[in-house]
Protein backbone atom coordinates (compact mmCIF):
# COMPACT_ATOMS: atom_id res chain seq x y z
CA UNK A 1 0.00 0.00 0.00
CA UNK A 2 2.73 2.41 1.00
CA UNK A 3 4.73 1.50 -2.08
CA UNK A 4 1.76 2.15 -4.33
CA UNK A 5 1.13 5.58 -2.74
CA UNK A 6 4.82 6.42 -3.04
CA UNK A 7 4.92 5.46 -6.71
CA UNK A 8 1.71 7.40 -7.36
CA UNK A 9 3.04 10.52 -5.62
CA UNK A 10 6.35 10.28 -7.49
CA UNK A 11 4.47 9.96 -10.78
CA UNK A 12 2.43 13.08 -10.00
CA UNK A 13 5.56 15.01 -9.01
CA UNK A 14 7.31 13.92 -12.21
CA UNK A 15 4.39 15.13 -14.28
CA UNK A 16 4.33 18.45 -12.43
CA UNK A 17 8.07 18.87 -12.94
CA UNK A 18 7.76 18.15 -16.68
CA UNK A 19 4.84 20.57 -16.92
CA UNK A 20 6.87 23.28 -15.17
CA UNK A 21 9.81 22.70 -17.50
CA UNK A 22 7.50 23.03 -20.50
CA UNK A 23 6.04 26.28 -19.16
CA UNK A 24 9.51 27.71 -18.47
CA UNK A 25 10.76 26.63 -21.90
CA UNK A 26 7.70 28.10 -23.56
CA UNK A 27 8.14 31.44 -21.76
CA UNK A 28 11.86 31.52 -22.58
CA UNK A 29 11.16 30.76 -26.24
CA UNK A 30 8.47 33.46 -26.41
CA UNK A 31 10.83 35.97 -24.81
CA UNK A 32 13.63 35.00 -27.18
CA UNK A 33 11.32 35.35 -30.16
CA UNK A 34 10.16 38.75 -28.90
CA UNK A 35 13.77 39.91 -28.67
CA UNK A 36 14.85 38.47 -32.03
CA UNK A 37 14.88 41.18 -34.71
CA UNK A 38 12.80 40.52 -37.81
CA UNK A 39 15.20 39.94 -40.68
CA UNK A 40 12.75 39.25 -43.51
CA UNK A 41 10.04 41.22 -45.23
CA UNK A 42 7.41 40.66 -47.91
CA UNK A 43 6.22 43.85 -49.59
CA UNK A 44 3.79 45.03 -52.25
CA UNK A 45 4.55 48.09 -54.34
CA UNK A 46 1.95 50.67 -53.32
CA UNK A 47 -0.54 51.40 -56.12
CA UNK A 48 1.43 49.27 -58.61
CA UNK A 49 -1.88 47.73 -59.67
CA UNK A 50 -3.03 51.18 -60.84
CA UNK A 51 -0.02 51.37 -63.18
CA UNK A 52 -0.67 48.10 -64.98
CA UNK A 53 1.24 45.50 -62.96
CA UNK A 54 1.40 43.75 -59.60
CA UNK A 55 4.80 43.85 -57.89
CA UNK A 56 5.87 41.68 -54.95
CA UNK A 57 9.28 41.82 -53.26
CA UNK A 58 11.20 39.82 -50.69
CA UNK A 59 13.95 41.40 -48.58
CA UNK A 60 16.49 39.74 -46.28
CA UNK A 61 18.66 41.64 -43.78
CA UNK A 62 22.37 41.00 -43.24
CA UNK A 63 22.76 42.71 -39.83
CA UNK A 64 26.47 41.96 -39.50
CA UNK A 65 27.22 44.28 -42.42
CA UNK A 66 24.23 46.68 -42.06
CA UNK A 67 23.02 45.58 -45.47
CA UNK A 68 20.11 43.78 -47.08
CA UNK A 69 19.25 42.17 -50.40
CA UNK A 70 15.90 42.63 -52.10
CA UNK A 71 14.39 40.71 -55.02
CA UNK A 72 11.27 42.03 -56.73
CA UNK A 73 9.14 40.41 -59.42
CA UNK A 74 6.03 41.69 -61.15
CA UNK A 75 3.36 40.45 -63.51
CA UNK A 76 2.78 43.06 -66.20
CA UNK A 77 -0.89 43.08 -67.19
CA UNK A 78 -2.14 42.21 -63.70
CA UNK A 79 -3.56 45.64 -63.03
CA UNK A 80 -5.26 48.67 -64.51
CA UNK A 81 -3.99 49.36 -68.04
CA UNK A 82 -3.47 53.13 -67.87
CA UNK A 83 -2.04 53.37 -71.41
CA UNK A 84 -4.74 51.12 -72.92
CA UNK A 85 -2.19 49.04 -74.80
CA UNK A 86 -2.82 45.59 -73.28
CA UNK A 87 0.67 44.94 -71.84
CA UNK A 88 1.62 41.38 -70.96
CA UNK A 89 4.94 40.26 -69.49
CA UNK A 90 7.10 40.52 -66.38
CA UNK A 91 9.85 42.47 -64.65
CA UNK A 92 12.65 41.29 -62.38
CA UNK A 93 14.88 43.48 -60.23
CA UNK A 94 17.51 43.00 -57.55
CA UNK A 95 18.74 45.74 -55.27
CA UNK A 96 21.39 45.63 -52.54
CA UNK A 97 20.85 48.10 -49.71
CA UNK A 98 23.60 49.75 -47.68
CA UNK A 99 22.12 51.37 -44.58
CA UNK A 100 23.93 54.64 -43.90
CA UNK A 101 21.88 56.36 -41.17
CA UNK A 102 19.13 55.63 -38.65
CA UNK A 103 20.13 51.98 -38.40
CA UNK A 104 18.94 50.00 -35.36
CA UNK A 105 20.32 46.53 -34.61
CA UNK A 106 16.91 45.56 -33.23
CA UNK A 107 15.35 46.71 -36.52
CA UNK A 108 17.91 45.63 -39.13
CA UNK A 109 15.67 46.65 -42.03
CA UNK A 110 15.14 50.22 -40.83
CA UNK A 111 17.03 53.36 -41.82
CA UNK A 112 18.23 55.52 -44.69
CA UNK A 113 19.92 53.52 -47.43
CA UNK A 114 21.76 53.62 -50.73
CA UNK A 115 20.82 50.88 -53.19
CA UNK A 116 22.50 49.92 -56.45
CA UNK A 117 19.97 48.01 -58.51
CA UNK A 118 19.68 45.95 -61.69
CA UNK A 119 16.37 45.56 -63.52
CA UNK A 120 14.93 43.79 -66.54
CA UNK A 121 11.54 44.48 -68.13
CA UNK A 122 10.08 42.08 -70.70
CA UNK A 123 6.64 42.59 -72.20
CA UNK A 124 4.55 42.97 -75.37
CA UNK A 125 1.94 45.64 -75.99
CA UNK A 126 -0.37 46.91 -78.75
CA UNK A 127 1.24 49.84 -80.57
CA UNK A 128 -1.05 52.87 -80.82
CA UNK A 129 -0.09 53.61 -84.46
CA UNK A 130 0.40 50.22 -86.10
CA UNK A 131 -2.04 48.27 -83.94
CA UNK A 132 0.48 45.41 -83.89
CA UNK A 133 1.78 43.54 -80.88
CA UNK A 134 5.17 45.09 -80.20
CA UNK A 135 7.99 43.87 -77.94
CA UNK A 136 9.57 46.01 -75.23
CA UNK A 137 12.77 44.59 -73.77
CA UNK A 138 14.67 46.94 -71.49
CA UNK A 139 17.32 46.62 -68.83
CA UNK A 140 18.47 49.29 -66.38
CA UNK A 141 21.29 49.84 -63.91
CA UNK A 142 20.29 52.34 -61.27
CA UNK A 143 21.25 53.94 -58.00
CA UNK A 144 18.48 54.80 -55.55
CA UNK A 145 18.28 56.47 -52.17
CA UNK A 146 15.46 55.82 -49.73
CA UNK A 147 14.21 55.31 -46.21
CA UNK A 148 12.65 52.25 -44.65
CA UNK A 149 10.50 52.37 -41.49
CA UNK A 150 9.66 49.36 -39.31
CA UNK A 151 6.83 49.52 -36.76
CA UNK A 152 6.20 46.18 -35.02
CA UNK A 153 5.40 43.81 -37.90
CA UNK A 154 4.75 46.58 -40.44
CA UNK A 155 7.30 47.96 -42.91
CA UNK A 156 7.14 50.97 -45.25
CA UNK A 157 9.78 51.72 -47.89
CA UNK A 158 10.07 54.84 -50.10
CA UNK A 159 12.80 55.72 -52.59
CA UNK A 160 13.83 57.72 -55.66
CA UNK A 161 16.67 57.14 -58.09
CA UNK A 162 17.93 56.98 -61.63
CA UNK A 163 20.46 55.41 -63.94
CA UNK A 164 21.30 54.00 -67.35
CA UNK A 165 18.81 52.11 -69.53
CA UNK A 166 19.43 49.91 -72.57
CA UNK A 167 17.41 47.73 -74.93
CA UNK A 168 14.23 48.07 -76.98
CA UNK A 169 12.07 50.81 -75.49
CA UNK A 170 8.29 50.82 -75.32
CA UNK A 171 6.32 53.48 -77.17
CA UNK A 172 5.24 55.02 -73.87
CA UNK A 173 8.67 54.84 -72.23
CA UNK A 174 7.09 53.17 -69.21
CA UNK A 175 8.57 49.78 -68.27
CA UNK A 176 6.62 48.82 -65.14
CA UNK A 177 9.35 49.48 -62.62
CA UNK A 178 11.14 52.40 -64.23
CA UNK A 179 10.25 55.25 -66.54
CA UNK A 180 12.47 56.46 -69.36
CA UNK A 181 13.26 60.17 -69.24
CA UNK A 182 10.36 62.13 -70.71
CA UNK A 183 10.32 65.53 -69.05
CA UNK A 184 10.78 69.16 -70.10
CA UNK A 185 9.69 68.31 -73.62
CA UNK A 186 12.49 65.81 -74.20
CA UNK A 187 12.76 62.03 -74.18
CA UNK A 188 15.94 60.05 -73.61
CA UNK A 189 15.73 56.25 -73.86
CA UNK A 190 19.05 55.86 -72.05
CA UNK A 191 17.99 57.54 -68.80
CA UNK A 192 15.83 55.52 -66.39
CA UNK A 193 14.02 56.99 -63.39
CA UNK A 194 12.48 55.11 -60.48
CA UNK A 195 10.43 56.23 -57.50
CA UNK A 196 7.84 54.39 -55.47
CA UNK A 197 6.54 53.20 -52.09
CA UNK A 198 6.35 49.63 -50.83
CA UNK A 199 4.30 48.40 -47.89
CA UNK A 200 4.57 45.01 -46.24
CA UNK A 201 5.07 42.78 -43.22
CA UNK A 202 8.11 41.60 -41.27
CA UNK A 203 8.82 38.05 -40.17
Amino acid sequence: MYRENYDSARCVLRKLFVAMLLVVASCATARLEAQTPYRNAIKLTFLSWASGSTKVSYERAFPRWKQSGELCASVIGAGYDKYKNDPLGFTLRYGHKFFVAGYDSQKPLQGFYLRPEAMYSHYDYTHSVTGLRTPARMGALMATVGYQLCVRRFIADAWVGGGYAFGTAAETGYHHGFQLWKWFGRRNDRIAMSFSIRLGVLF
